[in-house]
């Protein structure tokens, strides 16, 4: 039995950070959430990562330890290897991934992957990305405009401006509904 990796991505703001928690909170008996592995300082963001420094991230890289990585943002990020045996054991895996690198995503995990793209409204993105207080006015700016070019061409779409527990639940029904029909079809 392989599992489906669930490569979520959507813009900076757009709750990937507050729905992955909360899925963690919940028991869910073949679903993991894969921590990413980032240059980036322990306590620095919302996401609960494994921080490395740029000598450690390149150290596992050049042993290959990570299924994918990608560099975005002056940061880079990698999910590590582990992620292959638990699909390999029948969990779906679920990965905050990038959008820009969906494609390298898709390229390995082929018919096992599952994009899914939150979607928010841009009056619920700049009020949540002023809440976080993160950036200043001009870095949201740049952030809404980054969001308003987003497209989720070849992704399930999560809308994403309700409530977090009515965004798990959706989310878990798109898991549910496509497993199925992927099951459906290797039956066939």
């Amino acid at each position: 039995m392989t599992g489906k990796l669930i490569w979520l991505v959507g813009p900076s703001g757009s709750g990937k950070d507050s729905l992955l928690a909360a899925i963690r909170q919940q028991e869910h008996p073949r679903m993991l959430v894969a921590h990413r592995y980032i240059t980036r300082p322990a306590n620095a963001g919302s996401e609960n990562h494994i921080a490395l420094s740029e000598h450690e991230f390149f150290t596992r890289a050049e042993r290959s330890l990570f299924a994918l990585s990608w560099h975005a943002n002056s940061l880079y990020y990698a999910v590590g290897i582990e992620i292959d045996v638990w699909l390999h054991a029948g969990f779906d895996v679920v990965v905050n991934g990038s959008r820009a690198h969906l494609a390298q995503a898709k390229a390995r995990y082929a018919e096992a992957l599952l994009p899914i793209c939150l979607q928010v409204s841009p009056e619920v993105l700049r009020s949540r990305l002023e809440q976080r207080g993160r950036e200043n006015a001009k870095e949201i700016a740049q952030r809404l405009d980054r969001a308003a070019r987003y497209t989720s061409e070849g992704c399930i779409t999560l809308d994403n401006d309700g409530s977090l527990l009515q965004s798990v639940d959706t989310f878990l029904q798109m898991i549910r509904t496509h497993g199925n029909q992927k099951e459906s079809q290797h039956a066939l």
